[in-house]
């Protein structure tokens, strides 16, 4: 077990674990999390009242108009099939060319919404834990709308995710192989008795429960006969197995021979030793630092595997440690896209972002929800930093910090207006060029009319009238410890700069905007 820090604590640190373990949130909140002592506060986030249904699906997501929808679909396809049977071949090809783009359609809609309703959740969750936690298994086990084409599918697995967030390892594994949108990703319903698949056999070796060098090309082999037969029921959005394409032979995985199906694969996996350590060694670098010293490693992973792979007391020991608080991790982790918007809107207290505008914002700065960009998930760390991303939040802080008044500053340094954002047919340019078209009137649609954060509020008149003080504050509000005597004094200076008769909301948010360009804001 990691040492373990006492029970009292600064409110820097409590700020830490709340950027952390959560999204952070406003001085009023880092006060009331603190106040609760640490390891209650820790508690507080293993252990939240909100249920987890708090906040409701977009209607189509819901299970009942969920398998309606699908039910009509096939159906339409079939109608489809029949009517074209007595078209020409150009007729046939055009009737089914606009059955498939009317469905697209939808499918982009539906995809951005699901997109908006999960940054919505994580902005206002009283469960933030819960909603990292959510992220996380969305990267470890990734899968993509672009390839699913479904968004009610992503949707089924957000909330399976949410179900699973700090429970069982193992049983979210088990649940995860029959799961329609991984069955999809993966193409498991594919693998058939004598022409085995090895995706899942070899993804959930490697990716999702042991990590690289711990199993052999024969265990991937064997592993996947044992994962076949396992196929989708379009009608109803549920994952079958059936037994007769399913290799029911013996199979040797890991020195042990037996008549397994994927079940039985898992249970084998979960046996390994290298099991109780990947996944501890990666919430350690999703939490707080990339490469964690392997005696840490060693003892997450002894209370790992005594726990019977369960998440929450894992989560505990690492937010109680000593170590989770100390100089090297605190401020330094590079922010991830989702990290910087929900953490930016939380800090300036603004619960209902311009409409449409979340969505917009992923794509330009990298990481765009239900879009990871292989099986293998998001690069993390200092990959999210480069000249042209670093620009774009600014531009973005900029943006949110000062309203309209951005917008063309913004729209000018957009390279890329409609980017990769929900395009289910990339191979058609046309389509392409209306995607494109419908963001950047998205992004336009947000602008008009924005008038950014409540200043009066966050930099009360009163505050205004001494530089000093005004800059403290928004210090505590940005960056939750005291800065350098440059940075602070630089922040100084330019507030004094622009301090005239009155020190106006613009001129607040332009010394936020400030604040949030700087390299010590990308930092949690």
């Amino acid at each position: 077990m990691l040492p373990a820090a006492s029970d009292q604590w600064t409110i820097q640190e409590a700020a830490h674990l709340l950027r952390r373990a959560g999204f952070g949130g406003s001085p009023k909140d880092i006060e009331s999390f603190h106040a609760l002592g640490r390891y209650q506060a820790v508690e507080s986030l293993l252990k939240p009242t909100e249920p987890v249904d708090a906040f409701s699906l977009p209607a189509w997501a819901n299970r009942e108009q969920a398998v309606a929808d699908m039910k009509a679909r096939q159906q339409q396809f079939q109608e489809v099939r029949r009517a074209s049977r007595e078209m020409s071949a150009e007729e046939a090809e055009r009737f089914r060319r606009e059955f498939n783009q009317k469905q697209q359609r939808t499918n982009r809609q539906h995809g951005i919404e699901a997109q908006g309703w999960w940054f919505r959740r994580m902005l206002k969750t009283e469960a933030p834990l819960r909603e990292k936690m959510v992220l996380f298994w969305h990267d470890h086990f990734a899968t993509s709308i672009q390839k699913v084409k479904q968004p009610v599918l992503l949707v089924m697995q957000n909330e399976l995710f949410r179900h699973h967030a700090t429970g069982s390892f193992k049983e979210l594994t088990h649940a995860i192989l029959m799961d329609p949108a991984m069955v999809l990703y993966l193409d498991t319903q594919t693998s058939k008795k004598g022409m085995p698949n090895e995706n899942f056999a070899r993804e959930v070796m490697e990716l999702f429960t042991l990590g690289e060098g711990n199993y052999a090309e024969q265990d991937i082999k064997e592993a996947a006969r044992a994962f076949s037969g396992y196929s989708l029921n379009r009608l109803n959005g549920t994952v079958v197995h059936n037994k007769r394409q399913w290799d029911g032979g013996e199979k040797t995985i890991f020195g042990k021979t037996g008549k397994f199906d994927g079940d039985g694969v898992i249970d084998l996996l979960f046996e390994q030793d290298a099991a109780a350590r990947y996944l501890p060694r990666k919430l350690w670098e999703y939490f707080a630092a990339e490469d964690p010293p392997q005696e840490g490693v060693e003892a997450l992973a002894k209370s790992f595997k005594d726990a019977d792979f369960k998440v929450e007391p894992l989560l505990r020991e690492i937010f109680r440690s000593k170590a989770f608080y100390s100089d090297k991790i605190v401020r330094n982790q590079i922010k991830s896209p989702i990290q910087f918007l929900v953490q930016m809107l939380k800090e300036l207290e603004l619960e209902n972002p311009p409409q449409g505008y979340a969505v917009s914002a992923q794509q330009q700065l990298g990481q765009v929800l239900f879009m990871p960009p292989n099986v293998a998930g998001w690069d993390w760390g200092k990959a999210w930093i480069n000249t042209n991303t670093l620009l774009t939040r600014y531009n973005v802080a900029g943006f949110i910090t000062k309203g309209s008044q951005e917008s063309s500053k913004l729209a000018a340094n957009d390279n890329d207006g409609g980017g990769e954002m929900m395009d289910m047919d990339m191979e058609m340019e046309k389509e392409k060029d209306r995607k494109q078209m419908r963001v950047s009137n998205q992004r336009e649609r947000a602008q008009q009319n924005w008038a950014g954060p409540d200043y009066e509020k966050i930099a009360p008149r009163s505050l205004r009238e001494d530089p000093a003080k005004l800059v403290d504050s928004l210090v505590e509000r940005f960056f939750q410890a005291p800065l350098g005597v440059k940075e602070r004094g630089a922040f100084i200076e330019y507030a004094v700069s622009k301090k005239g008769a009155v020190f106006t909301n613009k001129e607040v948010g332009e010394l936020c905007h400030l604040m949030m360009s700087t390299p010590h804001y990308q930092l949690d």
